[in-house]
């Protein structure tokens, strides 16, 4: 993909954005546009402290200065369906002959005005949630996997669990090791070209569906990496957190919390990081010893004294290294992976 226009309205910001902050940050080169109403005017820059001068515009029609041929949905409201704001910018970037790429739990292949009218003017609609048909159930392969798994978790959703995946995918490449990354929402998949939209698979196929996605992956890899999705302690999304967590029967996991968030994204109060990481080796237990080697927080609205000060006491209290990897770089987390799986 390249020339693309994100489609965000009213919904550029750090959070509600996520999808289309995960393209800005990592392949910035290709995003022509970013299309929010709200925030037109401005640039990347002045709303994410990153993204530099990709501008945003109102509309697909001032959008079309940068020529855009592709249109990615980048906000992921509850629910995944889109709304009427959403409708008419997808059919003025259809007319215009972009292909459109969604995330959304609705199936734009299926919407009959839009799939039509991307038929008569050639272009495609990629549904990244579309789950794979037929489905795989589980077999228990995990008794005799060779390769390590690290699963990335979270106290909740829009902790950074996406990006701590691709960032530590990313960083321990780069010293050398031989890493793969399994996706698990529109973003991970969109950024790495695959891997399995577990919050749209039917209940009963969620773990054998990321487990058969572990299976397909040669074995010479020093450690697979998968995207985690919600939190076992979000009343909203903790059985596709359960599903992924016994599909991929993690050999190691690495906990990601945003320190000054007081209520989770359902409106109800935080769990701790303890009684989370708790939970989890709790539900391990029954199959395999599991353990978390590090812990990334989300630092972005702290000050840096004192998000040092908390990524300190975090490691000094759970004795296992802590970062914000984007704000304050490696610190001991990849060592303490690469010494783990060496």
């Amino acid at each position: 993909m390249n020339n693309i226009a994100i489609l965000c309205p009213s919904a550029f910001d750090y959070i509600l954005n996520k999808t289309g902050n995960m393209l800005i940050r990592y392949k910035p080169e290709s995003v022509s546009c970013i299309i929010d109403s709200d925030k037109a005017g401005l640039k990347a820059q002045d709303v994410l402290s990153y993204g530099g001068n990709i501008p945003v515009v109102a509309n697909f029609d001032e959008a079309q200065q940068f020529e855009p041929n592709t249109i990615v949905i980048g906000s992921a409201p509850q629910g995944g369906f889109i709304t009427e704001v959403y409708r008419k910018e997808l059919r003025s970037a259809i007319k215009y002959g972009c292909d459109i790429y969604s995330g959304m739990h609705q199936f734009l292949n299926d919407d009959e005005e839009l799939s039509l009218l991307a038929n008569e003017k050639g272009t495609k609609i990629y549904d990244l949630r579309r789950p794979p048909n037929p489905p795989h159930f589980s077999k228990g392969s995990w008794k005799d996997r060779k390769s390590k798994v690290l699963l990335i978790v979270g106290t909740d959703c829009d902790t950074g669990k996406m990006t701590t995946a691709w960032e530590i995918s990313e960083r321990l490449r780069k010293k050398g090791k031989n890493i793969e990354f399994i996706g698990t929402g529109q973003t991970g998949i969109l950024l790495s070209g695959h891997g399995i939209p577990v919050d749209a698979v039917i209940g009963d196929f969620m773990a054998g569906e990321i487990e058969h996605a572990i299976d397909q992956i040669n074995e010479d890899k020093d450690l697979i990496i998968v995207e985690g999705q919600g939190s076992l302690t979000n009343m909203y999304y903790a059985g596709v957190t359960l599903g992924l967590l016994h599909g991929s029967m993690p050999d190691y996991m690495v906990m990601t919390d945003e320190p000054k968030r007081k209520l989770d994204v359902t409106g109800y109060k935080m769990a701790s990081i303890s009684s989370v990481m708790d939970l989890h080796i709790s539900l391990m237990n029954n199959f395999k010893q599991s353990k978390f080697l590090g812990i990334n927080l989300l630092t972005l609205h702290m000050n840096e004294d004192d998000a040092l000060k908390t990524i300190q006491d975090v490691e000094k209290r759970f004795q296992i290294p802590a970062t914000d990897l984007i704000r304050f770089g490696n610190r001991k987390l990849i060592d303490n992976i690469i010494e783990e799986i060496s």
